[in-house]
């Protein structure tokens, strides 16, 4: 839902931008407590049956926007509790990371067929005749399913010449690749945590608004004010999630008007990262592997190591680019705080391993710095830019088109395979990219059946790429041709950066002067 402005989108944006104000302001933090007033104002129920209800909702988001957990449904506690604690410049997630808000679930209906006022009642009835388990009857004329004969095979759907079935199926669940969502005993979406990979499908598929990740917008306005200097590291997909009017130099400027020293696109990290994608992938297939797969989505490379264990050693070891630029400016700037801002809920997660917390101090989604841009009146397509801003060629940092277009399902392979081809010309390289944790399942399903061997794989976790990430602003299709259009104004188009040298930081030191 991705580029529809709803009511749920409005409350959410609304409390990211409360968060990020309190955070700013600072003084009596339990001064929370007023905010589920001021979000939903009035003494009538605007989206539910009870205004308490939508308060008392609001109230459980705020509390996951700072980090903190959801309350006892069963015993009292202030939206506050825990604040105070929060407010420090340094917090990572305490597990879960994505959660659901019992009492805002609608406790949907589990995937079923059901016969709509559509049916006609036709002579022929062939939904009854190709129904393998008799769960069809005609009662008064009209077809009726009986729910606990039906197998869900879909057969009476695909026959009805008036399309009068339809298949109907929880939205969050029916988003979840990993089949990680089921029923608790009163009918409510619960989250197998085993399963889960934090990729955000749920989040954003929600109609209700009962799903939601936690965040940290509170911990890193802290680090601001504390005077921190703070680094942006930031996904290429940003091109037109703030509007079509912001260009690099207007982005930057008004990331220095939040507070934030500097900022850095994160396409030079995925030069990096194509670069030794391109060296294993030469030195391992299929001398060593029968495949390789990429490694930037968090959320596709869990889902594979814990689907299938045999496949983790053909799983690129490479960093991830927002791992590679972070290391890169603490390397340059020594004490620096470093924040990713990008598209995606799973990098949340992978910014909380042990391996990545000395790289990644914060992760923002575009949503969330949305939030600190209204919190500040900042507008970026708006803000004014010096002459001297205007002429800086470069203001994010230098990358390949190849690099930019990362944010877009197939091009991390297809970066790969044109470094391959530079390196090693006689060497033809085949690729298969899946875009969707279904998809990439499939895709791993037939590499098991060596349907893949010799080719270089390719997985995202969001349908359309890191462009249709549960963070994003942008509907899919337009973010894609946006992300699309940077990447062609890019100078270094097809020029990758570092082949002919191992040296990387010192490559890197002399891009960041």
């Amino acid at each position: 839902m991705r580029g529809i402005y709803s009511s749920v989108t409005d409350i959410r944006r609304k409390v990211f931008t409360e968060v990020a104000r309190l955070a700013y302001e600072g003084g009596d933090y339990s001064r929370i407590e007023e905010l589920p007033y001021k979000i939903i104002p009035g003494e009538i129920a605007t989206y539910r049956d009870s205004i308490f209800l939508e308060r008392a909702i609001v109230g459980e988001r705020l509390r996951l926007s700072i980090g903190l957990p959801l309350r006892p449904m069963d015993e009292h506690a202030p939206v506050s509790q825990g604040i105070n604690e929060s407010a420090i410049a340094q917090k990572y997630y305490d597990p879960p990371l994505v959660n659901i808000i019992k009492f805002a679930c609608n406790a949907c209906p589990e995937k079923q067929y059901r016969v709509t006022d559509g049916c006609q009642g036709c002579l022929a009835h062939p939904c009854k005749e190709v129904c393998p388990k008799g769960a069809i009857s005609i009662v008064h004329g009209k077809s009726v399913i009986d729910q606990s004969k039906c197998v869900k095979c879909g057969r009476c759907k695909d026959v009805c010449p008036y399309n009068a079935i339809i298949k109907q199926e929880r939205p969050c669940a029916a988003a979840c690749g990993m089949d990680a969502i089921s029923s608790d005993e009163l009918g409510r979406a619960k989250i197998d945590y085993d399963k889960c990979v934090s990729c955000g499908m749920c989040i954003v598929n929600c109609p209700f608004g009962a799903i939601s990740d936690k965040g940290q917008i509170f911990q890193l306005i802290q680090s601001i004010k504390q005077g921190d200097r703070v680094i942006a590291a930031v996904a290429p997909a940003y091109a037109g999630q703030f509007g079509p009017k912001v260009t690099p130099a207007k982005f930057k400027a008004a990331m220095q008007a939040l507070g934030f020293d500097n900022v850095m696109e994160v396409a030079i990290g995925a030069d990096f990262c194509t670069i030794e994608e391109a060296k294993d992938f030469l030195e391992k297939v299929p001398a060593e592997q029968p495949f390789m797969a990429t490694s930037c989505c968090p959320s596709w490379s869990v889902m594979a190591k814990k689907e299938f264990p045999e496949f983790a050693p053909y799983i690129s070891m490479t960093l991830t680019p927002m791992v590679w630029t972070a290391r890169m400016l603490k390397k340059r700037h020594k004490n620096c705080k470093v924040v990713f801002v990008g598209p995606c809920s799973a990098k949340k997660l992978e910014a909380s391993r042990r391996t990545v917390r000395s790289d990644v101090d914060f992760v923002l989604t575009y949503e969330e710095l949305m939030g600190m841009f209204q919190a500040k009146g900042v507008d970026p397509e708006k803000i004014e830019v010096t002459p001297e801003q205007m002429a800086e060629e470069n203001p994010l940092g230098i990358a390949t088109a190849d690099g930019r277009n990362f944010a877009v399902s197939g091009g991390v392979a297809k970066a790969v395979a044109h470094v391959i081809e530079e390196m090693d010309p006689t060497r033809e390289v085949k690729i298969k990219a899946a875009q969707g944790l279904r998809e990439c399942k499939k895709m791993l399903l037939e590499a098991k059946k060596g349907m893949y061997d010799g080719y270089l794989l390719e997985g995202m976790g969001c349908p359309g790429g890191c462009v249709a990430g549960a963070g994003t602003i942008q509907a899919v299709n337009k973010a894609a041709a946006l992300v699309g259009l940077y990447a062609g104004k890019s100078k270094h188009e097809g020029e990758p950066l570092t082949i002919a040298s191992d040296n990387k930081y010192a490559i890197i030191a002399e891009l960041l002067d």
